[in-house]
């Protein structure tokens, strides 16, 4: 194998692929001759409509415009998901990107919010200003508000995955990757098993340095070829199975993701521009195919725009996301269902990680181990984080097997920890880089009902006077610059 690292080979497109060749070949510009090889006969799943705030660096960092972006993914704002029957049936809590308040020296906002329980009515989240805006359709790019004092609106997209794959396609293309459209039909390895090249239908054979996998659930290079493993998180990520449809568009055009718990699964609805994209996650466990199809079609708001797309997959990891010169990207290196909307961000995050660990361009040992260190403690945070929605749930219909299965399992050790931590003092412990925030956790816990026994005996510090007034502030603060943003759909037309 050699380790200088001249040529990259992408295999497969969509989302992921393109996504790694536009970052690739933005940041080595012309140091590096990248290929990627798309076959015309094997679709993208092409659900990964909701995104997470981080891909605006993302586009950034590629230099791409938000609003040629937005115009050209018929994309629509996101400010937070909403839950709806999660806790219990009738309950809903939003998980609002941004900040929460304000935090007052060392003490977090919510231990003040807290030492004001129960006495006072207020909601946590009328002190988060991305939920405000998403509950009254509104929105602007303010990323700071009250003379700085006060974070503003932290926001991410809902957008089309197969048009921002084609905006890439152009992106990476000009800059000057090779776009190969055929299918591989036979993977060559070298004396020390590591890819040496790639055959092609067309007759041609495709040699590389790196080779990287975006094929997807199908994972052609980094499991089919290599052999990896997999490392399932089954026993505690139940829901298998997904179905997705897109329908027309609904008015007005909101700006969150839903996501809509039935007694087998949950429901996803997306507003884009031009239409809804809808799905279904389920557990076979716990429902047939056709069973969640039924009830997927029946809950659509709108005329549906094509037949459904069943997708099967197995919640986990590979056990190596670098092996030899391949890395897996995207669905290739695992899925952890569509809940949190990161399959996109991992892709993100496993490029940066990527360009990070291969400062010269060279294959390392000690690099390869360090990548995929990194890779299996980010796949373990945010599978907590998913774990944490079903294990919470209080629902208690007599067709909830799934969620009663959810609330009794074991949970991993480290998302014990967090949760015990919170329930008995209301601290929450974010480790260095972890994806989601201290707000996250917080919003999710407090939804699902679990308020602690103590708080912070800094937030004591104010009188209970003084804490009354503090909250009464902010929320007049919110709403003075609430009644200042246009519509989201005022935006969208701008």
């Amino acid at each position: 194998m050699n380790n200088k690292i001249k040529k990259i080979v992408i295999l497969g497109g969509g989302s992921s692929g393109w996504m790694t060749a536009a970052l690739l070949c933005r940041l080595y510009k012309q140091q590096l001759d990248i290929c990627l090889i798309e076959s015309p006969n094997i679709g993208t799943i092409g659900v990964g409509e909701a995104t997470i705030p981080p891909l605006k660096i993302f586009n950034d960092v590629l230099g791409l415009n938000e609003k040629d972006f937005i115009a050209k993914t018929q994309a629509s704002i996101k400010l937070g998901i909403q839950f709806e029957h999660w806790g219990k049936q009738g309950d809903a809590y939003m998980h609002a990107f941004g900040e929460l308040g304000k935090n007052i020296g060392y003490c977090a906002f919510h231990h003040y919010w807290l030492a004001n329980q129960p006495k006072s009515s207020t909601s946590l989240w009328d002190y988060s200003f991305n939920y405000q805006a998403a509950i009254k359709n509104k929105f602007d790019a303010v990323p700071r508000i009250h003379n700085n004092q006060l974070a503003g609106i932290t926001h991410a997209y809902h957008f089309d995955a197969g048009l921002y794959a084609q905006l890439l396609t152009e992106y990476a293309t000009q800059r000057g990757v090779k776009h190969i459209q055929a299918t591989v039909i036979r993977t060559n390895l070298t004396e020390d098993d590591a890819i040496a090249s790639l055959t092609l239908d067309d007759g041609q054979t495709i040699e590389g340095d790196l080779f990287i996998d975006c094929s997807g659930l199908r994972a052609h290079l980094i499991e089919q070829a290599l052999n990896v493993g997999y490392e399932s998180y089954q026993d505690w990520l139940v829901c298998d199975s997904a179905w997705a449809v897109p329908c027309e568009k609904v008015e007005p055009i909101i700006p969150y993701t839903r996501s809509i718990a039935h007694s087998f699964g949950w429901q996803w609805r997306i507003p884009l521009q031009h239409r809804t994209g809808n799905g279904i996650v389920f557990s076979s466990r716990y429902a047939s195919d056709e069973q969640a199809k039924q009830v997927l079609m029946e809950n659509l708001d709108a005329p549906a725009l094509a037949e459904p797309k069943l997708i099967r997959f197995t919640p986990g990891r590979r056990e190596k996301q670098w092996h030899k010169n391949c890395v897996a990207i995207g669905l290739s290196s695992g899925f952890l269902e569509p809940l949190e909307s990161t399959s996109l961000h991992l892709v993100q995050t496993a490029v940066i990680r990527l360009t990070k660990l291969m400062p010269n361009l060279t294959i390392k040992p000690s690099l390869v181990e360090e990548y995929n260190r990194q890779s299996k403690l980010e796949f373990e945070q945010i599978r907590d984080f998913i774990i944490l929605h079903y294990h919470l749930n209080q629902r208690q219909g007599n067709n909830d097997n799934l969620w009663q299965y959810c609330r009794d399992m074991a949970i991993p050790a480290s998302l014990q920890r967090k949760i015990a931590l919170f329930a008995e003092t209301g601290n929450l412990q974010r480790f260095q880089d972890e994806l989601f925030t201290n707000e996250a956790w917080l919003q999710v816990m407090v939804g699902q009902g679990v308020l602690p026994q103590e708080y912070n005996p800094l937030a004591d510090t104010l009188s209970r006077q003084d804490n009354q007034d503090f909250l009464d502030n902010l929320k007049a603060v919110y709403q003075h610059y609430l009644a200042q943003l246009p519509s989201h759909q005022a935006f969208l037309n701008k």
